[in-house]
């Protein structure tokens, strides 16, 4: 999808174009078909419609375009009242939507009124069909003479549209009359949250599952295992459990809250480093140097009873979190950090060496070790990710074409810039540490960073640094990350952290939503964040 794009609004009998100039059409609104409200015919620009059919009444101004979280993409205006709750009901066309229709129902105090009656004035109608694109989540909305009417191709379109009607209605406003058409640039767009390093409890990940989903967020990562802890229960290997954790209830509790948001839960069990938790349970596991000097977090990968363990792990886990997605991690493995790996850690070159040839160093039973992992989990059918620094050039075995790289940082030895991943077809998420990483205590030059440095001047593109990778590789630009983590754990409450990362987190779903420029300055949206918070 093209960075920037002709956008349309029709007015009355007139379309604007963003470049200022005007091209007459006809009036707004469209007979429809099978009965939908408002479902416009596609003129094949930009989701504006036209039709031969006169608005409804003059006797209203033309309605301005709605105001949300990330911002609609395409609105067309009509003269009318518009829409507000007022003890109406939600019908749904389709049993598949009767929980976006009740959820909606609680939220704005309509009846749910499930697939039997009619839709009239006063009510908000849910069905399954076309809109604006054939994505999975895009949608249309509709208010007309009275009734708001959503369609989608997928219960997920759909539940966007009603996420967009709760913040337009907020606070006793009025939903513009005419049709809003939505859909995101980018298919992943992502809330991560270190649970290992700071106990988080159930309910607060359930409230910031709960914020997200409102702003059409559709992944949240658990980083649940690392040196200082291991935060989910497990029944393999209950050793290595920490006291504060939570139960696999609890986890259960939070997987269903995210299914109604239309999230998808992607855990990390980080290895081969992280697993301090791990190797406190089990010290045979640690990675020792040529001098016997340990390294920090890091198993011994030449060790059989290394793979085995994490292998039990991700296995009970597999079964607990069964999403799309699965992190891998493969960041900071000590013994890559080293300036020649082979001579301070004999024990893994001659492991490589037998494992994969006379050629192979350290680094290759690295890219084994991650390879390996992804047959582990390969009966899940899940799609797995793994950090930048866990992927390697130069050597005999190569990281499977299909594990997604989760860029997070050029600052590691050897990092490689990344048009390096993308020049080579594979396809990444955007974890920018430049931008996207809200680090406890702000250790090693990282800064809290603020949602208008976001807002202003990142996109998907700006992978590392500051700097955009060319327009080409947009389309293997999949998404991006917003992460917490917390390394100084005791720097911040639970309520700071929440506080903290409520304007970055907006700034952010704007951008991986929508790619145009916002058209609203900073102080607007926060602003307008205020608004649909109050």
């Amino acid at each position: 999808m093209p960075v920037e794009k002709e956008r349309k609004v029709l007015l009355g009998g007139a379309a604007v174009v963003a470049a200022g100039a005007v091209v007459l059409t006809a009036a707004l609104w469209p007979d429809g078909d099978s009965g939908s409200l408002g479902q416009a015919p596609s003129d094949g620009k930009s989701g504006a419609s036209r039709s031969s059919s006169p608005s409804p009444t003059r006797s209203y101004p033309l309605s301005s375009p709605p105001r949300t979280i990330p911002a609609v993409r395409d609105f067309t205006p009509a003269r009318g009242p518009g829409w507000k709750p007022d003890g109406g009901k939600v019908v749904v066309r389709d049993e598949t939507l009767a929980e976006e229709g009740r959820l909606v129902a609680d939220e704005l105090g309509l009846t749910y009124e499930g697939e039997s009656g009619d839709a009239g004035p006063g009510d908000v109608e849910l069905a399954l069909g076309g809109a604006r694109g054939s994505g999975p989540e895009s949608y249309r909305m509709t208010v007309r003479d009275g009734l708001v009417r959503i369609v989608g191709p997928s219960d997920t379109g759909v539940f966007y549209g009603t996420r967009t009607l709760k913040q337009e209605v907020h606070g006793g406003a009025t939903a513009p009359e005419g049709v809003v058409d939505d859909e995101p640039a980018k298919p992943q767009r992502g809330f991560n949250l270190d649970i290992a390093r700071k106990h988080f409890t159930a309910g607060w990940i359930k409230d910031r599952i709960r914020e997200i989903g409102d702003l059409k967020f559709n992944q949240i990562g658990l980083h649940f295992s690392d040196d200082q802890a291991f935060r989910i229960a497990s029944d393999s290997h209950p050793e290595i459990v920490s006291a504060d954790h939570l139960t696999k209830a609890q986890v259960r509790e939070i997987l269903s809250l995210a299914a109604e948001r239309h999230i998808t839960v992607v855990p990390e069990i980080d290895s081969p480093g992280h697993l301090g938790a791990v190797i406190k349970a089990h010290p045979d596991l640690q990675l020792r140097d040529a001098g016997g000097v340990p390294a920090r977090g890091a198993v011994d990968i030449s060790e059989p009873a290394a793979a085995r363990i994490v292998d039990d792990l991700l296995k009970e886990y597999a079964q607990l979190f069964k999403g799309a997605y699965w992190h891998l991690g493969a960041d900071e493995y000590r013994a890559l950090m080293k300036t020649n790996p082979e001579a301070s850690y004999p024990q893994l070159a001659a492991a490589a060496r037998q494992k994969y040839g006379a050629n192979a160093r350290v680094q290759d039973l690295a890219e084994g070790w991650l390879n390996d992992r992804a047959r582990t989990m390969a009966p899940y059918d899940r799609k797995l990710k793994a950090w930048n620094d866990g992927f390697f050039t130069g050597g005999v075995v190569e990281a499977d074409k299909d594990i997604e790289v989760a860029y997070w940082t050029g600052k590691e030895i050897g990092a490689r810039e990344p048009v390096s991943y993308l020049s080579a077809g594979r396809r990444l998420t955007n974890y920018n540490d430049e931008y996207l990483y809200y680090v406890l205590g702000q250790p090693n030059t990282f800064v809290y960073p603020t949602g208008q440095r976001i807002y202003e001047s990142w996109t998907p593109l700006v992978v590392r640094g500051t700097t955009p990778v060319p327009a080409k590789y947009d389309d293997q630009i999949l998404g991006g990350t917003f992460a917490v983590w917390c390394d100084l754990a005791q720097s911040q409450t639970q309520a700071q952290v929440a506080q903290g990362i409520r304007m970055p987190l907006r700034a952010t779903v704007q951008k991986l939503w929508d790619p145009e420029k916002p058209e609203l300055s900073w102080p607007q949206f926060v602003d307008l964040a205020a608004k649909l918070s109050g």
